[in-house]
């Protein structure tokens, strides 16, 4: 039987320290940090196997989110599946904005569109328990997903609705709609690239210039919004003057960027 220490150190140049670190806590059931404590102990041949096929599955590219079948999220721990986008960080900022907008005893409704994994539907439903959040996702599979979530947390305040974009809010209207869309260009180079090629391409991309699914958000959602109802939109780094420019056009006001960590555009905001 292989030692744990001697199981990290195999994996050689082949995948990073910390993925192996975090596979092999995974197989093994424990925290990571139980590893570094425990390095003379053995592993069972079975634990060493299944290690293996991950290892090498993580060198092939697959992102280790997948491969662990969870990813954190605001203070969450999700799941995540091949249906659905991983959460990032990044959007973390917009659930902070969307937060802002909402006063924590008002009873209002919030719609998450592109919900994937629920992340910011969940995030926004947990920290205003008044709120009525409707997470809508145009994939059954991301639904599914989205609504284990809500199981697990125990968060009750969300609907999920199937359908593309604004279509499954008709004849109503939200004080907040959030989302964050597909927003890279189709012809992007990076989408052939890493852990990019394993995420669903409905999630990534969207039209030549990614702005396609963000042009759909701008001009339907006023639509959809009560006088002085809010839009948020995440977006890439270099869209922030494009995504302002259609949210003008939509008849917003207050249109504003906001800039994530690395202080490159993230998420635009606009006032009906």
């Amino acid at each position: 039987m292989p030692r744990i220490d001697a199981l990290l150190r195999d994996t050689g140049a082949r995948i990073d320290a910390t993925d192996a670190a975090l596979l092999l806590a995974h197989v093994l059931g424990r925290p990571r940090s139980w590893l570094f404590a425990h390095g003379d102990d053995l592993a069972q041949e079975l634990d060493a196997t299944r290690f293996a096929q991950l290892v090498a599955r993580r060198a092939a590219g697959e992102p280790v989110a997948y491969l662990l079948g969870t990813r954190g999220f605001w203070r969450f721990d999700l799941t995540v599946t091949p249906d659905t986008l991983i959460p990032r960080p990044d959007t973390e900022l917009l659930v902070e904005l969307a937060l802002a907008r909402i006063e924590p005893s008002a009873s209002v409704r919030v719609a998450d569109l592109g919900t994937g994994s629920g992340a910011i539907a969940l995030a926004i439903a947990s920290e205003r328990p008044r709120a009525r959040v409707v997470a809508t996702d145009a994939s059954a599979g991301a639904l599914d997903v989205a609504r284990g979530n809500a199981a697990a947390l125990g968060i009750r305040n969300v609907e999920f609705r199937h359908g593309d974009w604004l279509a499954p809010l008709a004849g109503e209207r939200f004080d907040l709609v959030a989302s964050n869309p597909p927003y890279i260009a189709e012809s992007d180079a990076h989408l052939a690239r890493g852990d990019l090629r394993f995420e669903p391409r409905t999630a990534l991309a969207s039209g030549t210039d990614g702005l396609d699914a963000i042009r759909i958000l701008a001009a339907g959602a006023p639509a959809y919004l009560v006088e002085g109802g809010w839009l948020l939109v995440e977006h890439g780094w270099e869209q922030g003057a494009a995504v302002r420019t259609l949210f003008e056009a939509a008849g917003f006001a207050d249109v504003a960027t906001e800039r994530d960590l690395g202080q490159r555009d993230r998420v635009t905001s606009g006032r009906r």
